[in-house]
């Protein structure tokens, strides 16, 4: 992306930028007007990895997560405040102060990330550089949930990657 990235809108609980909660592989590719992944891993939770940042996960062939580069991938703003790409302690922060000031639920999970599982939103932290940088998820409730949690989002896990043609 050149000059400033992109913005996506959160749909609470619906879906992020173009792309919807249970959409199809295919689907997400149409939506995000590309032929395919640049790189797609199998097992029971599927995940593709596109340009510009943007990683998908299935769960039964559908849609069930969405997760942004903390440098590369889009925008995302909640309350006009930016989520991806900032200062991890100073955006944990603002996730708590607005679920006091809106009354959303929160949920810390296993790996210390937050959540506002209303939202479906969970703020992860991504290591980049020296410095550890925020990285917003859209997440199906079902899994932010789960005492699986660690099974369904292995975002940072290393499993055999498969190259996909263009």
């Amino acid at each position: 992306m050149s000059g400033e990235r992109e913005r996506w809108q959160l749909l609470p609980e619906v879906g992020l930028g173009p792309l919807r909660l249970g959409m199809t592989p295919t689907e997400v590719a149409d939506a995000l007007q590309v032929p395919g992944p640049l790189e797609r891993v199998g097992g029971p939770y599927a995940q593709e990895d596109f340009a510009d940042g943007v990683k998908v996960f299935y769960d039964a062939g559908r849609l069930a997560c969405v997760a942004l580069d903390a440098v590369a991938g889009p925008q995302v703003l909640l309350a006009g405040t930016p989520l991806a790409g900032h200062d991890a302690e100073r955006a944990h922060r603002f996730l708590l102060d607005y679920a006091a000031e809106y009354g959303s639920c929160l949920l810390y999970t296993p790996d210390d990330s937050l959540a506002l599982t209303d939202l479906g939103l969970l703020l992860r932290s991504q290591q980049v550089g020296d410095v550890r940088l925020s990285r917003p998820l859209l997440v199906k409730e079902e899994w932010l949930e789960s005492q699986y949690y660690r099974d369904r989002l292995p975002l940072e896990g290393t499993k055999a990657v498969v190259t996909v043609g263009a």
